[in-house]
């Protein structure tokens, strides 16, 4: 057994690719937050982490065998490995691997012993760029199949066949690795669990450990001032949606509140020109995160009208947590995070005009509106606040750490949503 995970606390290694700081990442935030939280409750994390921002100071060389590197990276796994053999910690929790770590962090791990949780953010188990979602609709060809063949075909990953094959191989290859070589996988919603567990993964090790949401130190007063659009402007999040929307409820005398949209993204040229000239429709672009709380506090509502299905859909946590009901898509974790007439209202998905009367309908009854905030609040605190968080992701641990022990009845770890218990102990490791 390593370290010392009795009642003490727990010495956790996080295993992190960030994502290129160009775009601001909700991954990249969850991650800080996790390893922000366990720290202040007394756990000694360490980070194990490489920048894909790093890639830019690479030689030409450099830059070209990126590629190669990302079904397997033989530097990480001996570099993992020497630092796990000198700080030997409890627990491992894996979250992004792509483009520079690589699969080889599991193996690093079963090398030294040490068990493995890892937090699925997205479906890149199932599907290489992770999305469920092309060509503005949603697509599977690739869950359940071995070599993800569509993928390739149809350029999934960056329009380009060439960039989606080393995606397509590495998980091919690693599929095997993934689901013998972690104990635990935390999946961020029933729902990201259900596509998971009908495309062949190993159901008892899959748990639901929703997203936590830090207290935003500002809360709604009053009715809010605007409706609002916080993510990235492209057509997966509902954007060009969520405008044609707009516009029908402007073509019917508006709401009497403008709409605000926050963000960056490949529609930013079309968002701006739509935006232009209109008292009804603010374009802001890219907000700093405090400017991003206050715009959540004063809303009536947020709007998430994602096209694709979200695997969480943490605007709407932040939303519940500054008392602000949200209109959403009803699929994917929004059918979770919002309870439909009592938390948020949602909508059909890609349907302009079930979202634009759901708009209608949250901007225009204050006093029912004020309710669901209430609601939604009581709920960020039942399921979503740092106190829940940090006791799903500790109990994960234990489970994992127990399983690789050989502990034969770790304890269920139970789903967010509803307090039902989700899988049983965890198996050991298999083959390398």
């Amino acid at each position: 057994m390593h370290g010392t995970h009795g009642l003490h606390g727990l010495h956790v290694l996080v295993v992190h690719n960030r994502y290129s700081s160009a775009q601001p990442s909700g991954e990249n935030r969850v991650v800080d937050e996790e390893v922000a939280l366990l720290r202040a409750a007394g756990h000694q994390v360490d980070v194990f982490e490489r920048r894909s921002d790093d890639i830019a100071d690479r030689s030409l060389l450099g830059k070209a065998a990126v590629p190669l590197l990302v079904p397997w990276n033989p530097a990480v796994r001996s570099e993992l490995a020497a630092r796990l053999r000198a700080s030997r910690p409890d627990v491992v929790h894996v979250h992004n691997v792509f483009p520079l770590l690589s699969p080889a962090v599991l193996a690093a791990c079963a090398d030294v012993g040490v068990p493995v949780v890892a937090t699925l953010h997205n479906y890149t188990q199932v599907c290489p760029p992770g999305t469920l979602h092309r060509d503005g609709r949603q697509c599977t060809e690739c869950v359940g199949s071995a070599m993800s063949l569509p993928a390739v075909r149809h350029g999934c990953y960056r329009n380009s066949r060439l960039a989606t094959v080393p995606l397509a191989m590495s998980l091919a290859v690693n599929r095997r690795r993934w689901w013998t070589g972690v104990e635990r996988f935390f999946c961020i919603s029933a729902a990201q669990r259900d596509v998971l567990v009908r495309s062949g993964m190993p159901a008892e090790r899959l748990a639901v450990k929703h997203n936590f949401v830090p207290e935003p130190g500002t809360r709604r007063a009053g009715d809010g001032e605007h409706l609002l659009f916080l993510g990235r402007l492209a057509e997966a999040k509902g954007t060009r949606l969520l405008m044609t929307a707009w516009d029908e409820v402007a073509a019917a005398g508006g709401v009497g509140l403008p709409l605000v949209l926050a963000g960056a993204g490949p529609l930013e040229r079309e968002v701006t020109a739509w935006a232009a000239g209109r008292d009804d429709v603010r374009y802001v672009g890219l907000q700093d995160p405090e400017e991003c709380r206050k715009a959540v506090a004063r809303s009536v509502a947020v709007v998430a009208p994602s096209m694709a299905m979200e695997t969480f859909g943490l605007v709407v946590a932040e939303a519940m947590a500054a008392g602000v009901p949200a209109v959403a898509a009803a699929h994917g974790a929004f059918v979770e995070l919002v309870e439909d007439g009592v938390t948020g209202l949602l909508h059909r998905p890609g349907d302009p005009a079930s979202l634009a009367s759901h708009l209608r309908r949250i901007a225009t009854d204050p006093a029912r509106n004020k309710e669901m905030g209430q609601a939604a609040r009581r709920r960020y605190e039942q399921n979503f606040s740092p106190v829940v968080g940090l006791e799903r992701l500790v109990e994960g641990y234990r489970t994992a750490i127990a399983g690789r022990s050989g502990g034969v009845d770790a304890p269920p770890v139970t789903n967010g949503n509803t307090g039902s218990p989700r899988g049983t102990r965890a198996g050991g490791i298999g083959g390398k």
